[in-house]
């Protein structure tokens, strides 16, 4: 597991924030966007313009970081079709941050 700024404490949303908006910048770097405003009510689909492959790699990023505490895939087999194409970042924030305060 890396180092992340989360890791060994309970995180806080603004944290969070800032993790996933880093790893955003990554997936997003690689179509020249890494400067892209991230905030709570960015969506992934419409402001990102991220495709489904860039879930998956971001999901890829968020088990990396945070270990088995955080199921992307999980998070969205519960969503309906037009709730993924509206998640927002902050949406994400709070079940990461809820996700990591319910882990052992």
């Amino acid at each position: 597991m890396s180092s992340g700024t989360t890791t060994g404490r309970a995180a806080d949303a603004d944290t969070v924030l800032a993790d996933i908006s880093g790893m955003l910048r990554v997936v997003l770097g690689d179509y020249g966007l890494e400067d892209a405003e991230i905030t709570r009510d960015s969506t992934f689909h419409g402001d990102l313009e991220m495709e489904s492959i860039d879930l998956v790699t971001l999901s890829a990023a968020l088990r990396e970081h945070y270990g088995d505490r955080v199921n992307f895939a999980e998070f969205v087999a519960d969503l309906e079709l037009d709730e993924i194409i509206a998640l927002t970042v902050g949406r994400l924030v709070d079940h990461v941050v809820a996700a990591l305060r319910e882990a052992p």
